[in-house]
């Protein structure tokens, strides 16, 4: 939905409300009003029939009739009726007589005629409890009608003009509120293609608009969070790629450089078999992380098995430097709550840094403690510094032993382990050892 129809939508929401409360205003203030004018119609006719019924006197005992207190105006009517004969009558329409005569004997009472748009209140009169006549008084309600009619035009014209003034304003400051929100979503789209490292930073939230600053900066560190992990994965998964591949391809270009004996063939057909296998064993193992970064369900493995499998694997650039790598038997037989191919992807990088770097041997120990199973992986090489435990998995990163021991690797091996081992909430950590070099490496049991 573009920001003009989220602004349309939010002023007719603004308008409706309004045009409710405003509606209800007009109407019951009407209410009131016709209420009070009708009360007071009431009582003018009321007060001018008692005024003409205390201005009656009784002479040789006939009634007669006395003038009013006030004058009367020209819109008001009195009869006054000894019996059934009119002592005293106005000139008023004819067809206000006939409802006149009807209220004459009667009690006490109103009386609306629709014709002349008269109110007539009929009092009796009484003299020592006897009733000898009837005062009748009307009064026009033509001034109160136009009064109704003169306040609803008025309340209604009033009442457009709020809604207008609130449209307006409305739109302004619907305008002026969702400006700042527009600006901060595209500069955040902006940053999210061209850079991330630009964050809005508008400090704690408290308002909406810095909260919104403040979720629109968290969605930008989760998305170079992310760029940043697809970017290391990639440049692991060609790592671990690279050198199996380039090894089949070394040992294919070498059988085909001229015609050899079939047992040389076959030889070189089984090292490509098995760097073929391993990586088949990478990419099986990757997906099995990925799979369960997603939730997927675990397997399990023998912890021994997989240190074995992990050494044999490491056997090339083991013969090569001349380094005896031993495998530890733990006490009781212990299971890793992973794949057996996941747990050996996970402990050959760091064997094989082991051989690296070890004078003469590797010496692999299984442990558990809790619910984790502990390999213990020691060399008699030179070690890692302390202010290189961290640094050496990252990814490109290798230790000052490195170059002084003549290792020319790329040092992903150590970051693609420890990034596997935590996809399944286990670790890798070097540590400090006198003598020589110490990785452990911790998986959840099974």
């Amino acid at each position: 939905m573009s920001r003009v129809g989220l602004r349309r939508r939010l002023l007719f929401a603004l308008i409706a409300t309004v045009a409710l409360a405003v509606a209800g205003l007009v109407a019951g203030f009407n209410l009131v009003l016709d209420s009070t004018l009708d009360r007071d119609a009431r009582d003018l006719v009321r007060s001018r029939a008692d005024a003409q019924v205390a201005a009656l006197r009784i002479e040789h005992g006939h009634l007669t009739a006395g003038e009013t207190p006030d004058d009367r105006s020209a819109d008001s009517y009195v009869w006054v009726f000894a019996g059934d004969r009119a002592l005293e009558q106005p000139r008023a329409p004819a067809a206000v007589e006939g409802p006149v005569r009807t209220l004459v004997g009667g009690p006490s009472r109103f009386l609306d005629v629709a014709q002349t748009d008269t109110r007539l209140y009929a009092a009796p009169v009484r003299v020592a409890g006897k009733r000898v006549g009837t005062v009748v008084a009307g009064v026009s309600l033509a001034p109160y009608e136009e009064t109704r009619a003169t306040t609803l035009i008025a309340s209604l014209v009033f009442g457009s003009l709020v809604l207008m003034l609130v449209c307006v304003v409305g739109w302004w400051l619907l305008g002026a509120s969702l400006r700042p929100v527009v600006r901060l979503t595209r500069q955040a789209a902006s940053w999210s293609e061209h850079d991330l490292d630009h964050r809005f930073a508008l400090g704690p939230p408290h308002d909406e608009l810095t909260e919104l600053a403040a979720t629109l900066d968290g969605l930008l560190d989760q998305i170079a969070t992310s760029l940043r992990h697809e970017r290391r994965f990639s440049a692991e998964l060609s790592h671990e790629l690279r050198t199996p591949l380039a090894r089949v391809l070394a040992q294919c270009e070498f059988a085909l450089r001229r015609r050899r004996e079939p047992e040389q063939y076959e030889e070189t057909l089984e090292l490509i078999q098995g760097n073929a296998e391993q990586l088949a064993r990478t990419v099986d193992a990757l997906v099995a992380a990925a799979r369960y970064e997603a939730g997927g369900v675990r397997g399990t493995a023998d912890a021994e098995a997989v240190a074995v499998e992990a050494a044999q694997a490491c056997t090339p650039i083991a013969d090569e430097r001349h380094v005896a790598v031993d495998v530890g038997s733990p006490a009781h037989t212990m299971r890793v709550g992973i794949d057996s191919d996941l747990a050996e992807r996970i402990l050959q990088p760091v064997v094989e840094n082991a051989c690296r770097y070890a004078t003469s041997s590797v010496h692999i120990e299984i442990d558990r403690a809790d619910s984790t199973v502990h390999y213990a992986i020691e060399d008699d090489g030179p070690g890692v510094a302390e202010d290189e435990r961290e640094r050496i998995f990252e990814p490109g990163v290798r230790g000052t032993a490195a170059g002084a021991n003549g290792n020319a690797g790329a040092g992903l091996g150590l970051a693609l382990a420890r990034r596997l081992a935590r996809s399944v909430n286990g670790d890798v950590d070097a540590e400090t050892a006198p003598g020589g070099g110490r990785f452990v490496v911790r998986l959840p049991t099974g």
